[in-house]
């Protein structure tokens, strides 16, 4: 008896529009590719492939580091699994480990939906629906979660892409690559942390390496940080943008729920796992939200809460 086995992350979503292709997985409605004319606006992962340093995926229900995996929540201790066990934190929520129900699909459009399983650290009953949707002006993507269950449950959600140099840079190359990207993160505080990267507060950006509110070119900046109090446009939105040496800039937006840019360049990343880009991650909350309740989201019983974000390119060609 033969039969066809599926990839290993599941089906696949194709949607285009216009210059713009994504890939969409089952496996935790994660954007596995997308591209402008052509080119990889984020490093791709193959549709059978382990998933490294996060690529593409979605970190619910919290995203980021929980200290030690604890946290108490409304008088209530909670444990987590430990899954980053070099520094003893749970990481990125689990709903990128799931299979996800598809709702819908079209040639621009799909939605997937994720209910949370009723496991010890988080017995939660939240029903999660993901929306990728590609237009003129790049990809949206809206997650909404509804609080199914009889008591209060705490959210928080983010999107990992990692943006591609524009290079295909490899090993040792890909930090000098890196290097000739500049960055624009339009906040006004940083978030100090400790070395098991754990917040131990906040610093104004003003006259610190990390102000990034202007165009700043990434040679030198090594970065695993989180920046806080944004500053957003007349419709409420933050913008975070990517110039790339090849001359495409990427633009990376949140809506009034986001309220942090996590970014990391990879840095000491092992050359096998070491992505070809820079990680511009944009969420509602920043690590150990579970525990210091800094931007966390409290979704009361029969209530939806929504986060919408997006990724938009443009190509200068004269680059």
């Amino acid at each position: 008896m033969s039969f066809s086995l599926p990839p290993r992350s599941g089906n696949q979503y194709i949607i285009e529009s216009g210059d713009y292709r994504a890939v969409v997985t089952q496996q935790g409605a994660a954007l596995r590719s997308l591209t402008y004319k052509g080119r990889d606006v984020i490093i791709p992962f193959g549709a059978n492939d382990t998933v490294t340093v996060s690529r593409g995926q979605l970190l619910i229900p919290f995203p980021n580091r929980i200290a030690d995996g604890e946290y108490s929540f409304e008088g209530v201790a909670h444990s987590l699994p430990i899954d980053e066990h070099d520094r003893h934190n749970a990481i990125h929520g689990y709903g990128y480990r799931s299979l996800w129900t598809p709702v819908s699909a079209s040639e621009t459009q799909v939605e997937l939906t994720w209910r949370a399983p009723n496991i010890p650290g988080y017995p939660f009953d939240v029903i999660v629906n993901a929306t990728y949707t590609l237009d003129d002006e790049g990809l949206g993507l809206t997650v909404k979660a509804w609080n199914h269950g009889s008591a209060n449950a705490p959210w928080a959600m983010a999107i990992h892409p990692w943006i591609a140099n524009g290079l295909n840079g490899y090993g040792d190359r890909i930090e000098s690559d890196n290097g000739r990207c500049a960055l624009t993160i339009p906040a006004d505080t940083h978030v100090t942390v400790d070395d098991r990267l754990l917040p131990t507060g906040t610093e104004p950006v003003d006259g610190t390496a990390y102000d990034l509110r202007e165009s700043t070119i990434m040679e030198g900046r090594h970065f695993d940080d989180a920046w806080t109090d944004l500053l957003r446009d007349e419709s409420g939105h933050a913008t975070a943008r990517l110039i790339r040496p090849d001359g495409m800039t990427v633009g990376i937006h949140g809506d009034s729920t986001v309220t942090s840019f996590q970014v990391c360049t990879g840095t000491g990343f092992p050359e096998k796992t070491r992505p070809a880009g820079i990680a511009v991650e944009p969420q509602t909350a920043y690590a150990n939200a579970f525990n210091t309740g800094i931007d966390l989201t409290v979704i009361h019983p029969d209530e939806t809460v929504s986060t919408t974000v997006g990724i938009s390119a443009s190509i200068d060609d004269a680059s």
